[in-house]
């Protein structure tokens, strides 16, 4: 029989790269920190000092601005918007180029970097934009239902942005081309066979040009359902890796795990919109007036993104905890399903020291900021789980 590498020897990796790793991992964390208290500051500054403020100016500068709510709605949206983006540029540039070229790990120029940083965030405030004026519309309509209502209204546009992700918005980031390879198509065929899972079709995605990580995924809902490869990955992995990886990803449909997270997003947001409605109930009366649906207005807009912000930090350990259980589910999965113990080892080798991650990072990192188990977790489970050696 084949003697397999022992799976808890740090990934695999040299002293000098897991040393390196834990580095990365440091400033990752770092500038993960960073970005959530920067973020929970500025929403608090701009909702205690510059919001009314902001919004009487809004309202002062153009009669179409003071007479319709939902135009005032879209300009302090955006206003906060663009004040946020100027707040965190800096932070943004040093996390997503400076200390990804640091460590060998990104592709991009700074003029490839900036163009993304631009088109992901055009995205996200058009997304935005719809969904604060959707948001404001149901308190303004169904008052004291509103917090159930877009609850409902969140779970609807969950389903729709599954559906669209693969087809519409991450082309706009990378290219991506239906995958020529049929003996990977029919190991791909079979692992999907008994499971009821439908794939579209599996394609080839161009990590490669922005990053030397290595990624897959299982991308859709419904029709638009397919398997997404990285070039980084197809490259430099065996087939076995590959099938051992994918089948990882068939294991969150096994397990229902897509609908669960939907399902349980309507919970979590349905509890975050019914805190946030009692603390309005509190808010308003406390700077003045009492609380009046019909006529809630826009400046306690950065006071309901702070709450819904900071419920959302809150929640994150609880949310981790419950993704890293479903990855374990479907690593065990894999390892069941395909046999191949040695390749599923040497996969997440290469995931980790391509991607410098550290195999094994601080506990209270895991628990407050990792959906993934740690590396070497996930290798001991090899070592559980047993199986074959092919």
């Amino acid at each position: 029989m084949t003697k397999l590498p022992d799976p808890a020897d740090h990934a695999g990796m040299t002293p000098d790269q897991l040393a390196e790793a834990k580095r990365y991992g440091r400033l990752e964390l770092i500038c993960g920190l960073a970005d959530k208290g920067l973020d929970l500051l500025f929403l608090a500054v701009v909702a205690v000092v510059l919001a009314r403020p902001l919004d009487d100016w809004l309202g002062h500068a153009s009669p179409w601005l003071a007479h319709n709510w939902s135009l005032r709605l879209v300009a302090l949206f955006l206003a906060v918007t663009a004040l946020h983006l100027c707040v965190s540029l800096p932070l943004s540039f040093y996390a997503g180029y400076v200390l990804e070229h640091r460590f060998h790990l990104s592709t991009l120029s700074v003029g490839g970097w900036l163009w993304r940083y631009v088109k992901r965030n055009l995205l996200a405030i058009a997304l935005g934009t719809v969904m604060v004026l959707g948001l404001f519309w149901l308190i303004w309509t169904t008052h004291g239902w509103w917090w159930l209502t877009a609850a409902a209204v969140f779970f609807l546009v969950s389903v729709l942005l599954g559906q669209l992700a693969p087809i519409l918005i991450l082309p706009l980031f990378h290219k991506i081309e239906k995958l020529d390879a049929p003996e990977l198509a029919e190991r791909i065929g079979r692992l999907a066979q008994g499971t009821g899972l439908s794939i579209e079709g599996v394609y080839r995605m161009t990590l490669s040009d922005e990053t030397v990580k290595a990624n897959a995924m299982l991308a859709g809902l419904g029709r638009t359902r397919r398997v997404l490869l990285g070039d980084t990955l197809l490259d430099g992995f065996t087939p076995d890796e590959i099938e051992v990886i994918f089948a990882h990803e068939v294991g969150h449909h096994v397990f229902r795990h897509i609908r669960k997270m939907i399902f349980g997003g309507i919970i979590y947001s349905a509890a975050g919109i019914w805190i946030c409605d009692r603390l309005l109930g509190v808010l308003v009366p406390h700077v003045g007036g009492s609380l009046d649906y019909a006529t809630l207005p826009v400046w306690l807009l950065p006071w309901l993104l702070l709450i819904l912000t900071l419920f959302a930090s809150l929640l994150e350990p609880l949310q981790n905890a419950v993704s890293r259980r479903y990855e374990r589910q479907c690593d065990r999965y894999a390892l069941q399903r395909t046999g191949l113990r040695a390749a599923y080892i040497s996969a997440f080798r290469k995931l980790a020291q391509l991607n410098k991650d550290d195999p094994d990072p601080p506990w209270l990192e895991v628990f407050l900021f990792h959906s993934h188990p740690p590396i070497a977790q996930r290798l001991a489970l090899a070592e559980e789980v047993g199986g074959g050696s092919r």
